[in-house]
Order: structure tokens, then C-alpha cells, then sequence
């Protein structure tokens, strides 16, 4: 077995070998991914049953404030009640209960005035001296909340009330457990998003770990949609917020790694194609650097047989009688100069000049069809009456056409018609090169044109690559096989540019 590049069977070696390399690391990444995964799901986990244990004792708390509000009402109600019946019993009547219980309120500030709030009852606050009347600032404080307004004997009582220290203290607290809650809520150190909304689920009480944009009108439902599915929602009873509603998802960690093994992935295969893609650039570059070194090197061999020929021709028309040889010597001569020009300028920037391709073409199918067998009918079907003016390099179009010539005689066996036809639009020129041979399949189409590839028995598959590099690299033209059928021929076509 011949081992090299080009073999398929070490390609697929290679190709397997790096695959096996991949999966057997993108495995152990997984691994880790995976560990990671379980380690941050155990945070997650303790820190929803931490905040589970905050939010029922923050609802606890409040329910407990609750109470307390209750109770202070019932407190007032009472207060109340016994003020009315101190007022509607006789001076002389047994009313010590009464009196005790409004006499032992310590906390709650109380300011009992008549319909035109005059003052006629006060406890807990102190009144500024000589001030009779509910007015001004302390008016202000006992209005926070509504008045009892009750009537005694035909006369209207209003009954003010303020927090007391207890009501106020034990607010100030629950405010204090329902802040830190949320802020460690929406503040956690595993860096879980949290959103915190009311009831109707339209209102955002807190969030935490989640971008602003993802939260702000149409795009708060996609949001929380997408944490509900993720994890189950918690319902909270706030101070203000009753049944509020506790969404969250996994952290960016967690999101991240899902993704992580695709990222790979796609690297991986990315760097995979780079590197074929390089060797590939450079296993042409190396293809490139010998075919031009051939080239210049044949280039340099020809030249000194053909100086040496030139020397015996003008030795040789020294006898009169050799001059119709030495004719025929001088033009195989020239050809062979021209050739060694054409070999010279492969591989160097050739200079392309404005000039009429129609005496070029013609030419170089004259040179051809004189040295072809006479059973191949050259067609040329070339405009007439114009110029078709177009900057090219008349050595290596004339080559390439005779390339493309002589590989539609080979695909004929030295038998057929072989056409070229000539046409043009306002910025292009099209040169078609069809015989009458055995035609291809549409999977070589491709093929004839890389370097080696041949269907003879003793070709060197570089004529068509030859041909290709001249028109595409050097004229920024292209060619290509425009069709070809089995057993009835092939065509191949030229674009070129015309000077803009």
C-alpha cells in the first residue's frame, strides 16, 4: 500500500482517530459540566428552603401585626362605649369600671372633642397650654386616621386616635423583616433571577439578577411565563401586598452550561474545518510552488537547444538548396520559442494588453487545425466586420484554447467536428470550445480542472488545470464545463472580461 496524502483510506484513518479524540474529550467535559450542574442546583435548593423559612416567618409576623391593629380597633371601640356611658348615667351612679378602663389606656394618644372640636377629652399627648380647640399641627397628626364620631344625649362626640408606641414599634419591625427579606431575596449570593410581583402579576415589587429590559411591559409576561415553567411560583402575604407572587429560574451559571456542550461543538467543528482548510491552502501553495518551478526550469532547459538549433539553421543556409528546410526549421523554431515564453510566464504576474481577440483566436485554431489529423473539421463561427478589443496576454490565451482544442481531439479519438464559437455582450466575452467526443458525467464537471486528474492512459491531467489558473488567476476571467452529454460531446466555456 502506498501511503500518502492523497490515499483515502489514511484520510479516513485520520479523520476517524480525530474523532475519537473529540468524543473521548467532549465526554470528560461533560463530566464537569455535569458536577457543576449538581452543585449549583444543591445551592439553589438551599436557598429556596432559606427563603421559604423567611417568607413564613415574614407572614407570620404579619398576621401577627394584623392582630394588633385588630385588637387597638377593639381597644378604641370600647374606649368609646365607656365614654358614652359615663356621659349618659347620673353623677351619683356606680361607674368605677368605666372610669378604670379609661383611665388605664397608657398607650393609645386619645383627643375626645364636640362637633366643633373643642377639646373635652385628652390622654396620652401632651397639649400645648391654653390651647382649647383641635386645630393646626396637632389636628394634622390625629387625622392620619378617620375619627369615631358618636353622639351622647343629643350631643356629638368625635373620638381621635394616633398609633401608640407598641402599634408604631411593632410596624417599624415588620417593615424591617419585609426590607431584609426582599433584599435577600432579590440580592442572593448564588445569583438566582428573582422577580416579586403583586397578585395580578402585572406589578413588579422587587427583582434581583435580571436585566431591566426583561422586566418592563410586554416582556414581563415571556418572562414570567419562562420562570414558571423552569420552577414552582411562591405566594407571600405582604404588609401592602397581600398574596404576592415569587418568581425565579436557574442561574446565568446553570443557563450557561446547558449551552456550553453546542458551544463546543461548534467550536471543535470550526477549528476542525480551519485546519483542513489550512492544510489544504497549503498542500496547494506546495502544489503551486513545484508546477511554477517546473515550469521556469523547463522554461531555462529549452533555451539552449534552441539557440543551438538557430546556430545549425543559419549554418545550413549557407547551401541554397536547404533554404525551404531551413523554412520549416525557423517556424518550428519560433514555435518552440513561443512555448518556452508561455512556460516563463506561469507563476509571474503576466502583462495583459488591449487588443482584438478575434486574430488571436484564429491563430492559434489555424497553428492547430494545420497539425491535427484531417479528419477533425475545425468550425469557427467568429463575428464579423468588428473588433472584440479586451486586455489579455495573447502567449496564454493562445495555449489555453490549444489546450482546451486538443482535449476535445483526444475525447473525439481524432474523429469529429470540433466548433468554437465566439459571442459577446455590452461587458463580456464568451469563447465556447465544444467537440463531438464521448462527453463526461456531471460529477466530473468539476474534476477536469484539478491538477492530475485524467482519463488517459498516459496523461498528465495538467493541460485543463493549466488552462484554468491562465483564464481565472492571471485574466480574472472563469471557465468551466458549461454541458456535456455521453456519447454525443462536450463544451466548454470561456468568460472573459472586457476593459472597463
Amino acid at each position: 500500500m502506498k501511503y500518502s496524502l492523497k490515499n483515502p483510506k489514511l484520510k479516513w484513518v485520520f479523520l476517524i482517530v480525530g474523532f475519537v479524540i473529540i468524543f473521548v474529550f467532549f465526554v470528560e467535559i461533560n463530566q464537569i459540566i455535569v458536577q457543576l450542574q449538581q452543585e449549583e442546583q444543591k445551592k439553589i435548593e438551599l436557598w429556596a428552603n432559606a427563603v421559604s423559612r423567611r417568607a413564613r416567618f415574614v407572614e407570620h409576623t404579619t398576621e401577627f401585626f394584623n392582630k394588633a391593629a385588630q385588637e387597638e380597633q377593639l381597644r378604641l371601640q370600647q374606649f368609646v362605649k365607656a365614654h358614652q356611658i359615663i356621659l349618659s348615667q347620673p353623677l351619683d351612679a356606680e361607674l368605677n369600671f368605666y372610669y378604670d378602663f379609661i383611665v388605664n389606656n397608657k398607650n393609645i394618644p386619645v383627643i375626645i372633642t364636640d362637633e366643633f372640636n373643642n377639646i373635652q377629652l385628652s390622654q396620652n399627648i401632651d397639649i400645648p397650654e391654653g390651647q382649647k380647640v383641635l386645630a393646626g399641627s396637632l389636628l394634622k397628626r390625629f387625622s392620619k386616621n378617620p375619627p369615631f364620631e358618636y353622639n351622647v344625649s343629643g350631643m356629638k362626640f368625635k373620638l381621635y386616635y394616633s398609633e401608640s408606641s407598641v402599634y408604631t414599634n411593632l410596624k417599624e419591625t415588620l417593615k424591617y423583616f419585609t426590607t431584609t427579606f426582599l433584599e435577600d431575596l432579590v440580592n442572593n449570593s448564588v445569583l438566582i433571577p428573582v422577580v416579586i410581583t403583586d397578585s395580578t402579576e402585572s406589578i413588579v415589587i422587587a427583582s434581583g439578577n435580571i436585566a431591566k429590559k426583561d422586566i418592563q411591559g410586554d416582556k414581563l409576561k415571556s418572562t414570567i411565563a419562562e420562570m414558571k415553567d423552569e420552577n414552582d411560583v411562591w405566594t407571600i402575604n405582604l404588609p401592602e401586598f397581600p398574596n404576592a407572587r415569587i418568581f425565579y429560574k436557574h442561574s446565568h451559571l446553570i443557563t450557561a452550561l446547558q449551552y456550553y456542550p453546542v458551544i463546543f461543538i461548534l467550536i471543535t467543528i470550526f477549528f476542525v474545518f480551519l485546519v483542513f482548510r489550512l492544510f489544504k491552502a497549503m498542500k496547494k501553495t506546495e502544489e503551486t510552488t513545484l508546477w511554477i518551478g517546473m515550469n521556469k526550469e523547463t522554461a531555462h532547459q529549452l533555451g539552449t537547444p534552441i539557440s543551438a538549433l538557430v546556430a545549425w539553421v543559419e549554418y545550413l543556409r549557407l547551401k541554397p538548396e536547404n533554404e525551404e528546410v531551413c523554412n520549416e526549421i525557423t517556424k518550428d523554431i519560433n514555435r518552440l520559442n513561443m512555448i518556452t515564453q508561455r512556460f516563463s510566464q506561469i507563476g509571474t504576474n503576466p502583462e495583459l494588453l488591449p487588443q482584438n481577440i478575434i486574430p488571436v483566436v484564429q491563430n492559434a485554431m489555424a497553428y492547430l487545425s494545420s497539425r491535427s489529423s484531417k479528419k477533425v473539421n475545425f468550425v469557427l463561427n467568429l463575428p464579423q466586420d468588428t473588433d472584440i478589443v479586451l486586455p489579455i496576454n495573447q502567449c496564454l490565451i493562445e495555449w489555453t484554447l490549444e489546450n482546451l482544442s486538443k482535449n476535445a481531439i483526444d475525447a473525439m479519438g481524432g474523429i469529429g467536428t470540433l466548433t468554437l464559437d465566439l459571442t459577446e455582450d455590452t461587458k463580456r466575452v464568451f469563447i465556447d470550445v465544444s467537440d463531438t467526443g464521448k462527453g463526461m458525467p456531471k460529477k466530473q464537471f468539476k474534476k477536469v480542472f484539478e491538477a492530475g486528474f485524467t482519463t488517459k492512459e498516459r496523461g498528465w491531467g495538467m493541460g485543463l488545470s493549466l488552462a484554468k489558473r491562465i483564464i481565472e488567476e492571471y485574466h480574472h476571467g472563469k471557465i468551466f464545463v458549461k454541458q456535456s452529454t455521453i456519447n454525443k460531446g462536450t463544451t466548454f466555456r470561456i468568460v472573459l472580461k472586457k476593459e472597463e
